[in-house]
């Protein structure tokens, strides 16, 4: 990085962090000055950004602003919540652990219970955790928005996973202290504290909790965080908050958020398996070194920028012809590599064919509660070979994502069937140092190949779970980069997103502000290019914001149509041509204004 942009990166790292910046909004919501031209940078200087970005998850304190991850209160924070999990896992009569969230924050649930689970099987122990997603299963794979905002749905879908259980630690996962649906789980926590010991993560403070009226509640989701607050003070409630900063594209939790939630969880639950089954003690030194060993996985994985910025590249240059991205793999990256590729849909307006993930072994190695989910959600490799595969050529990208202790041969096999279709194939490998594993031939069929070399571990399962993050950390910079190279992103504003949901209608009607035009004006054009009227009737302006989020689901383009709208005064169908002559937002928007 040049000195110039160094310097101008140190002094942008704590600006969000003024109490004179963006006030309005929630630091989960806030722009961040470090990206605020991503939509013009080159992909070697969008990596750089993300990774100036992700590097913020691990600063101090400055000041008394925010508490960050490694501030001494959610330290402590964790290590009490840790003590709780031990005791359930000492003794499991009628208890239970509960993962729970929306989105990016419901599907790490998932993962995160899967290899807990898994951990107690190896130890002869039965399954304690359970997670819950809103909208089900077909929410791990696709976005599934709109059961976000029904705190009833949250609290059925708890209820039925606690059945007969006398004992719950559930953890709600809510990245901006947003998700009506977890409110309404935490809320029957409040109800019933003889069961259930309630634990939110999330980061925001929380008087920047959401605090808009539920409909059918009479609690917010602020008026439950000041409830908690208030237990906590008895340790009958725990709050997990720190700031992150905010995201590369603003809103995106997926990014930061989602790397926080999963460090923060893994931290908590390994500190606790340590506690209950090698009788090492949860320690305020032992959580901090845990947390540090993730910090390493940064530096480890943005050492390979160059390569990451060539794939990057590839991936861009697939999408700008309309092509598409494939992830392809084994074990839990393979789960990872699904999770980001269902996350491109509502976050940038992509097509469900854009970017899509293939796990070895199918259903069966995902392992999900509900098993198949039908032709709709084709995840094996198995239907990549058949409903892909035969279509693909060198200007779409195929990734192979593998560990030194997959199927190496198995990888091998994939490799030589992709490469008869397409020369554009790469793969991510990681493994330890002076590892001799022979996929010397995968690296020959692949167009470029990262071997991530990791120091000899400490623990087998801190070393795997470095793995994912790091695979995480790089395929969120590969799918949000390709789709800056797309033109999906405005400034650092994710403009194409889908607005199906409470959080992401009121996300729009701010992302439209950025024309300059008042609130109220931007919410008029939102809806104007919703119902796709250049005239709003007083049905369309007397419904609720679920109606409204409701007609969005089929539209596509909204909030671009709605901002050129605002700064050209020009109807809908002019500004659906103007999109159509320059779908970069950016230049449309310029275009517009020139």
């Amino acid at each position: 990085m040049a000195q110039s942009e160094w310097t101008c990166s140190l002094s942008s790292v704590h600006e969000w962090e003024s109490p004179d910046y963006e006030p309005s909004l929630p630091v989960s919501e806030k722009s961040n000055p470090l990206t605020r031209d991503i939509d013009r940078a080159s992909a070697s200087r969008i990596v750089r950004m993300l990774q100036a970005c992700d590097a913020q998850m691990f600063q101090e304190e400055s000041g008394a602003t925010y508490q960050r991850l490694l501030s001494e209160q959610v330290v402590a924070t964790l290590m009490e919540v840790a003590q709780k999990v031990e005791i359930i896992l000492k003794d499991p009569r009628d208890s239970l652990v509960v993962l729970s969230g929306c989105g990016t924050s419901g599907r790490l649930a998932f993962l995160i219970t899967s290899a807990f689970n898994r951990a107690l099987q190896e130890l002869s122990q039965r399954s304690l955790y359970s997670y819950i997603i809103a909208g089900g299963d077909r929410a791990l794979l696709s976005s599934q928005e709109a059961p976000e905002d029904d705190p009833k749905l949250g609290m059925l879908s708890l209820k039925k996973v606690c059945e007969g259980k006398k004992r719950v630690l559930f953890i709600g996962i809510s990245c901006g202290l947003s998700a009506p649906f977890v409110a309404g789980q935490l809320e029957l926590c409040l109800q019933h504290p003889e069961v259930y010991t309630p634990v939110l993560v999330g980061f925001n403070p929380p008087h920047q909790a959401r605090n808009e009226p539920i409909p059918g509640c009479t609690f917010t989701f602020r008026s439950v965080v000041q409830r908690m607050q208030e237990l906590a003070k008895s340790h009958k409630a725990f709050l997990i908050n720190p700031a992150v900063g905010p995201e590369a594209v603003s809103g995106s939790s997926r990014m930061k958020g989602g790397s926080a939630t999963k460090i923060l969880l893994e931290v908590v639950l390994s500190a606790a398996h340590a506690a209950a089954f090698t009788n090492t003690p949860v320690t305020y030194k032992g959580i901090l070194q845990h947390m540090r060993a993730y910090e390493k996985t940064l530096d480890i994985t943005y050492a390979q920028k160059e390569g990451i910025s060539a794939l990057l590249e590839a991936a861009g240059q697939s999408l700008q012809r309309g092509r598409r991205v494939c992830y392809l793999g084994w074990g839990s990256l393979a789960t990872l590599g699904l999770i980001d590729a269902s996350e491109c849909i509502p976050t940038f307006g992509a097509d469900y064919e854009d970017v899509r993930g293939f796990i070895s072994g199918g259903y069966r190695a995902l392992n999900n509660n509900e098993g198949p989910l039908g032709p709709d959600f084709c995840i094996a490799h198995e239907d990549f070979l058949h409903l892909v595969l035969p279509s693909l050529d060198d200007r779409d990208v195929v990734l192979l994502l593998y560990t030194q202790s997959d199927d190496v041969s198995d990888v091998e096999k994939m490799a030589l069937r992709v490469r008869e279709k397409t020369s554009n194939l790469h793969a991510v490998c990681h493994r330890v140092e002076g590892d001799t594993a022979a996929d010397d031939d995968i690296n020959k069929l692949c167009s470029s190949s990262l071997k991530i070399n990791w120091p000899p571990p400490a623990s087998g399962s801190l070393l795997h779970m470095q793995w994912e993050l790091s695979t995480k950390l790089l395929l969120n910079s590969l799918s949000t980069g390709a789709h800056v190279l797309k033109g999906k992103i405005y400034q650092n504003h994710m403009m194409d997103v889908q607005v199906t949901n409470s959080k992401l209608y009121c996300r729009a009607t701010r992302l439209l502000q950025l024309s300059g035009c008042p609130e109220i004006q931007c919410e008029e054009a939102l809806l104007k290019a919703v119902y796709r009227v250049d005239e709003l009737t007083v049905d369309i302006t007397s419904s609720d914001i679920i109606t409204h989020t409701h007609t969005a689901r089929n539209r596509t383009k909204v909030v671009p149509l709605a901002l050129v709208c605002l700064l050209t005064g020009c109807s809908l169908m002019e500004a659906e041509t103007h999109l159509q002559q320059q779908p970069i937002v950016r230049e449309a928007v310029e275009a517009c204004l020139a």
